[in-house]
């Protein structure tokens, strides 16, 4: 069984449109390439009850749950504070994490505040995740087979915890599947006369996906971009599994709409 994935993506900032969620986006291709199927992309306020619901949430229906947002300094920053609430353990002052921001704020002159101290509590148990472009750590917590990651919001902060220590860890714990996928575009059929063959399509193995994207008008000059793709314990099986797919839409394609055109 592919292990499943939620993405919580917290900011006021998210939802009234001034910030473009791109951490979500990123995420999302990680995690799929790692061999998670991602289930949900959640955006929520800088609200305790919405933090602490949406992880409870996540945490009753994902195996990994990945958070980005609410890690700084400031009073709306309390994502570390409501995960510690949502996972019923004690926050804690995390003596590495505090190494950690004091020597960043140290190197610039900065001296030691309450605000600034705040980055460095993490839920009881859990593990920092040093920040090597910011202040703000990670965190990293596992538990009955669970994992939570909680990483800051700002892009270059988040990709180069996750890339550095995050995307490690989840090799050696996570579901060692390759992820393969491959797409051609198709004109000359209508979406929905498509639909059918893509049905016949799934149902050749429950591990491939197949999705058509319409880059055309459905009545005028239909366009779409196939996309396949799925994952399988090794990277030979899952590349055979997706041309196995291509290589049936291809033909059934040109058997049934001969007016069809395909390239890649």
């Amino acid at each position: 069984m592919v292990p499943t994935a939620w993405i919580i993506s917290i900011g006021n900032e998210l939802l009234i449109g001034r910030v473009v969620n791109t951490n979500a986006a990123w995420l999302a291709k990680k995690l799929t390439y790692l061999g998670y199927r991602v289930r949900r992309i959640l955006v929520i306020p800088d609200d305790e009850e919405d933090i602490v619901n949406a992880f409870r949430e996540a945490l009753s229906k994902a195996d990994l749950v990945v958070s980005t947002g609410g890690l700084g300094p400031t009073p709306d920053d309390i994502t570390n504070f409501a995960v510690a609430k949502a996972l019923g353990v004690d926050i804690t002052l995390d003596e590495t994490a505090k190494g950690w921001v004091l020597e960043k704020y140290r190197q610039r002159g900065y001296p030691a505040t309450p605000e600034r101290l705040k980055m460095a509590y993490i839920p009881s148990g859990a593990k920092p995740l040093y920040n090597s472009v910011g202040v703000a750590p990670g965190i990293w917590f596992e538990r009955g087979g669970k994992i939570v990651v909680v990483l800051p919001g700002v892009p270059k902060e988040m990709e180069a915890i996750f890339e550095e220590q995050v995307e490690p860890l989840l090799r050696e714990r996570g579901p060692g599947l390759c992820f393969a996928e491959d797409s051609f575009h198709l004109a000359g059929v209508p979406e929905a006369d498509l639909s059918p063959l893509i049905k016949e399509a799934l149902r050749i193995d429950e591990r491939i996906y197949v999705k058509s994207h319409p880059k055309g008008h459905e009545t005028g000059a239909p366009l779409e971009e196939i996309h396949i793709y799925g994952s399988a314990s090794s990277c030979e099986e899952a590349r055979g599994l997706v041309e196995r797919v291509r290589a049936f839409l291809v033909e059934e394609i040109s058997k049934r709409f001969p007016q069809a055109k395909i390239y890649k």
